[in-house]
C-alpha cells in the first residue's frame, strides 16, 4: 500500500515537471513566432531602445535662454530664502527645546535635593525619642509641607516633560533629525555602571 502512494507520488511529481518544460517550450515557440510576423506596430522595451544617441523631444520649440535663466535664478533665490527661513525656524525650536531640557534639569535637581533634605529631617526626627515627644505637631506641619513641595516640583516635573514632548514631536513634523534617546541612556547607565564597579573595588 505504501510502494502505491509512493509510486503515485512520483509519477504526479514527473507529469509536474514534464507539463512546466513543455509550456516553457510553447512559450518560447509563441515568442518566435510573434516575432516571424513583424506587421504590428513597433514596441520599444529594453532590449531594443537605442542606448546611444540622442532623443527627439516632440513639442513646442524651448523658449529664449536668457528668461528661462532669469526664471531659474529667482526659483533657486526662492528656494534658498525658504531654506534659510526653514533653518532659522529649526534653529529656534532646537533652542526652546534646549532650554526646556535644562528646566528639566534643573527642576529635578531641586526635586532631588528636597528629597534629600526631608529624609535627613526625618532620619533626624525619628532618630531621637525626645524630639519625638516635644515636636511631633511642628514635626507634623514640616512633614505635611515637605509632602506639598515634593507633589508640587513632581508636577512641575511632569508638566515640563509635557511640554518637551510637544516641542520634540513638533521637530518632527518639522523634519528635525533628533537624538535617538536610547542612546544617551545607555551611555549614561554605563558610565553609572563602572563608577559602581570601582566604588566596589
Amino acid at each position: 500500500m505504501k510502494q502505491i502512494r509512493w509510486m503515485a507520488v512520483v509519477i504526479l511529481a514527473g507529469a509536474g515537471i514534464a507539463c512546466a518544460q513543455s509550456l516553457g517550450d510553447y512559450a518560447r515557440n509563441v515568442k518566435k513566432n510573434k516575432a516571424d510576423t513583424g506587421t504590428a506596430a513597433k514596441v520599444y522595451d529594453n532590449d531594443n531602445l537605442p542606448t546611444d544617441g540622442t532623443l527627439s523631444v516632440v513639442g513646442p520649440a524651448p523658449a529664449d535662454a536668457t528668461k528661462t535663466a532669469s526664471a531659474a535664478k529667482a526659483a533657486d533665490t526662492a528656494a534658498a530664502d525658504k531654506k534659510a527661513e526653514q533653518q532659522k525656524a529649526n534653529d529656534t525650536l532646537q533652542k526652546k527645546m534646549d532650554a526646556q531640557k535644562q528646566q528639566i534639569d534643573a527642576l529635578n535637581k531641586e526635586l532631588d535635593l528636597l528629597q534629600r533634605e526631608y529624609r535627613l529631617r526625618a532620619a533626624a526626627f525619628y532618630a531621637d525619642a525626645g524630639n519625638r515627644l516635644r515636636d511631633s505637631g511642628q514635626w507634623d506641619k514640616d512633614d505635611a509641607q515637605y509632602k506639598s513641595e515634593i507633589d508640587s516640583k513632581q508636577k512641575a516635573i511632569s508638566d515640563a516633560q509635557q511640554k518637551l514632548s510637544e516641542m520634540q514631536e513638533d521637530a518632527r513634523k518639522a523634519g528635525i533629525k533628533q537624538p535617538d534617546p536610547d542612546d544617551s541612556k545607555s551611555g549614561g547607565t554605563a558610565k553609572t555602571t563602572d563608577t559602581n564597579n570601582d566604588a566596589g573595588k
